[in-house]
């Protein structure tokens, strides 16, 4: 009988690794991508990428902290959650299982100029919210800022959604047991009383600018933190009222009414809604922290219903995009309504009231918007004559989730000086 030498043996071993390695890789390589793109994780931090959280003595000596100005910066860290990972996206928001192909605008933090900004905690949050109702008050972009919340505390602990309402669940109401914190969204597109056009009424906005929207202001007195989020629905066509009587309208051919604009109405429609916050809050005891969000611009650069109207995959540099005309207007009136708030909320105790301004590092985030994907897999048949765009809203995750952390912070930082003032 023959015997095979050990040597030959090893070189038939080799022969065969070299023949099926190629064919393992292969295999693998769809399975590894599968799961980066699903699943993403965070890569290891060098050092200077570390932001650790401030303790309470660090934050009472430091100056507030402006978090308006400042730099979109590369992050190894990435989302704390995913497009499959969260089960309160919003489908037009899902832009990862929508098939966005490039998933660079996940991996970038906003570094302001003065200070850090922690990444979001929602332990941190829980800690410091529980027992409370939280309410976003507002527009679409108040529901988006509302889906990214819940989301990253999912992270953390399950929202049970335990009531929902009207048209497209536009009032809804989650509770996070672990901490008894109960999270709502109101449907209010300019805060006040309003109608909406529709197909069976009038195919015009009615605003009456002195009465605040009662779907959200009868609740004041189970509110404890709110958040509003207006100012895409002023640019459509709607007729005011106030005192009971037409103020005029805004692009209204064919009315005989006085074409007035929209600043000056959601100027006066914030002033009421605030107005409204402060009086009912200031006789009920339990006080209220009152954020403001200052206006989101767009990112439309063509035909709002063709490929590539939102085609940014990156953020603008510092100085290549200015805050400029409509939406430097409207981020003055939030602010201007908001400062004039704080002065007359000062005479009552426990009303906190601060300004999130974003339209800045919003409007550095070219690449933040679902674009085609607010629908699932828009080119799969090739590219369309029409592709609808959404370059309003925000991807989830997505730079949104920046607004959540700066509003943490705010609060955090609210907390600290709360106890040194006890």
């Amino acid at each position: 009988m023959g015997v095979t030498s050990p040597l030959k043996g090893q070189s038939h071993s080799r022969s065969l690794t070299r023949k099926f390695l190629p064919y393992v890789l292969y295999a693998l390589l769809p399975i590894a991508v599968f799961r980066f793109y699903f699943h993403p994780f965070p890569f290891p931090l060098s050092t200077s990428d570390q932001l650790p959280h401030p303790n309470q003595e660090e934050i009472a000596n430091e100056t507030p902290c402006n978090y308006t100005y400042g730099r979109w910066v590369h992050d190894k860290m990435g989302p704390l959650y995913n497009g499959t990972t969260c089960g309160t996206i919003k489908e037009g928001q899902n832009c990862i299982t929508h098939g966005r192909p490039d998933l660079g605008y996940l991996y970038w933090r906003w570094q302001p100029s003065q200070c850090n900004l922690p990444r979001f905690d929602p332990n941190t949050f829980f800690n410091l919210l529980s027992n409370k109702h939280i309410a976003f008050v507002g527009d679409s972009m108040a529901r988006n800022q509302l889906e990214s919340l819940l989301c990253m505390l999912a992270t953390a602990s399950y929202p049970n959604l335990v009531y929902k309402n009207g048209e497209d669940s536009k009032f809804r109401r989650w509770h996070f047991a672990s901490h008894n914190i109960t999270v709502s969204v109101y449907w209010s597109p300019f805060l006040v009383k309003g109608v909406e056009k529709s197909k069976t009424g009038p195919d015009h906005n009615e605003l009456y600018v002195d009465v605040v929207d009662e779907r959200w202001g009868s609740d004041l007195e189970h509110i404890d933190m709110v958040v509003l989020s207006i100012g895409h629905w002023f640019l459509h066509p709607a007729v005011y009222y106030e005192g009971g009587s037409v103020l005029g309208c805004h692009y209204c051919p064919g009315l005989n009414h006085t074409e007035i604009g929209f600043y000056d109405v959601m100027r006066k429609a914030i002033k009421t809604a605030l107005k409204a916050i402060i009086e009912r809050k200031s006789t009920d005891g339990n006080g209220i922290d009152v954020f403001l969000t200052s206006f989101s611009p767009s990112h439309f650069e063509g035909e709002w219903d063709k490929a590539g109207a939102c085609p940014k995959t990156k953020p603008y540099e510092e100085g290549e995009k200015m805050v400029e005309g409509m939406d430097a207007d409207m981020r003055s009136i939030a602010i201007e309504e908001m400062e004039a708030a704080k002065v007359n909320a000062k005479q009552f105790k426990g009303l906190r009231l601060e300004t999130l301004d974003v339209t800045k590092l919003s409007l550095m985030r070219p690449d933040g918007h679902p674009g085609p994907y607010m629908y699932p897999f828009p080119f799969a048949n090739g590219v369309q004559e029409h592709v609808q765009n959404d370059c309003v809203h925000w991807c989830l995750p997505g730079p949104i989730d920046t607004w959540n952390q700066i509003v943490l912070e705010v609060i955090r930082r609210w907390s600290v000086v709360s106890k040194r003032e006890e």
